[in-house]
């Protein structure tokens, strides 16, 4: 670190004006679980927010300064540590903000696509800060394009939700002339952290060592390693919403969540595709059971690491109850994934994510449309952060059904392995909603 930049550092935490704070257990999990180095832009959740109404470059600002002032990880950069790196969190920060205007006719989607790219792919600077930056992209006076690039030690996909709300509430107030700041969270993602790590005392993740020791034993990896780290390739398909409905009543009739129907079909699919029977699969919690958290940003997200065992002689039904029962033991005793990690021995090995190779989910935080007089906007997924397995399925709920994102490494895959993948999954989604009562190698023997 440069002379200058620690003089400026050292006057900052001498006059209050910045704070040190451990790292919180997802941060960590960054630093020494992940096969993909923290400055990649792997590690980038990367969204658009499309408004359709009249918006002005000051009134952006000033109403990005709001959410700022409100949310201490937008003021949050990483410093070295002896042990490990520390968080430090300023009082008053500016904003990372720009404002391109591309309103020509050779300004389509695709070029909009690559300018965002662009913000996407470049680093941050952890030490100097700020985690994030941001664009409006103005494609006429009433169409708007808001970029937003931020690194996953910061936020999580339930935290753009947040976003997308603190940004109008105060893009409302400052349209209005109000001069009041956006109210103050319940708790801030520091003080959540330090709450974390006073409740996970040795004791406690000991008691629920254990039961992973048992339930991870064994499994070797699936593939090689990737030649090259980076983001995967994503690749869309759709549940049309008839599948989706027969879905949630086979969840229904068979006593399982929502969740443990999709995942239960996703282990059946991946199982038939690949040739392995004995599956670890890593799926993400939000952890934010408590208010106070709902409405703050900073990465919350845990993993929990689900095994399961394909029997074709099982019928699909018991299947599903199984799997369901295994999920919920599995959440009860979650821990920390860094800590999981750790106790068990793993290391982080480059090419490799610990424990699981593949990742499903079904992403369930709120991700608002915002629809106001003169003034309508709709959040939409680039990047999840979250690149650090060889093959992923996310599954969000719409208003047409159900959209899959397949996250796929191209050197291990194709694109054409990948709507195999889709196509089988499809199938046996349909078959176990038809027939539950079938046998899984009945569910998969049935035509097309």
């Amino acid at each position: 670190m440069p002379a200058d930049q620690r003089a400026r550092l050292k006057q900052w935490l001498d006059s209050g004006e910045a704070q040190l704070h451990p790292l919180t257990f997802p941060q960590r999990e960054l630093w020494e679980t992940s096969p993909v180095p923290i400055e990649d832009s792997a590690n980038h959740i990367c969204c658009f927010i499309e408004v359709q109404g009249l918006l002005t470059e000051r009134e952006c600002r000033a109403a990005i300064q709001r959410v700022v002032d409100r949310q201490e990880v937008l003021r949050l950069s990483i410093l070295p540590g002896k042990e490990r790196p520390l968080q430090m969190i300023r009082r008053n920060c500016g904003i990372n903000f720009d404002f391109l205007d591309v309103a020509s006719d050779d300004a389509g989607p695709d070029e909009i696509e690559e300018l965002a790219a662009e913000m996407f792919r470049a680093p941050f600077d952890l030490v100097q800060g700020p985690l994030y930056r941001a664009a409006d992209l103005r494609r006429a006076t009433n169409h708007h394009v808001l970029v937003f690039a931020i690194h996953h030690a910061i936020a999580d996909g339930w935290s753009l939700g947040v976003l997308v709300q603190d940004l109008f509430a105060a893009y409302i107030e400052v349209v209005m002339g109000s001069s009041e700041a956006l109210p103050p969270v319940a708790q801030t993602y520091s003080a959540w952290g330090g709450a974390e790590r006073a409740f996970w005392k040795p004791e406690i993740l000991e008691q629920r060592i254990e039961f992973w020791r048992t339930k991870l034993a064994g499994p070797g990896r699936m593939w090689s390693p990737p030649i090259a780290l980076g983001a995967p390739t994503r690749w869309l398909s759709a549940i049309p919403a008839g599948l989706t409905n027969e879905t949630r009543e086979l969840a229904r009739r068979t006593g399982v969540t929502f969740f443990s129907a999709l995942f239960g079909a996703f282990q059946i699919t991946f199982s038939e595709w690949s040739g392995f029977d004995d599956l670890v699969v890593g799926t993400p919690v939000a952890n934010r059971t408590k208010q106070t958290a709902r409405e703050t940003m900073g990465y919350y997200a845990g993993i929990v690491p689900l095994r399961g065992h394909v029997d074709r002689s099982r019928v699909a039904a018991d299947y599903l109850r199984a799997g369901h029962q295994l999920t919920v033991d599995s959440f009860a005793n979650a821990i920390p994934f860094v800590e999981l990690v750790h106790a068990l021995g793993e290391k982080s090995e480059e090419g490799y994510n610990p424990l699981f190779e593949v990742r499903f989910a079904l992403q369930n935080h709120p991700m608002p449309e915002i629809s106001l007089p003169n003034l309508s906007a709709r959040l939409s997924m680039r990047s999840t952060g979250t690149a650090r397995f060889q093959l992923g399925c996310e599954i969000t709920e719409d208003d047409e059904g159900l959209e899959i994102a397949w996250l796929f490494r191209e050197n291990l895959f194709s694109r054409r392995d990948i709507e195999s993948l889709d196509g089988i999954f499809q199938r046996v989604l349909a078959g176990i909603c038809r027939s539950p009562e079938n046998r899984i190698s009945e569910v998969l023997n049935q035509p097309q």
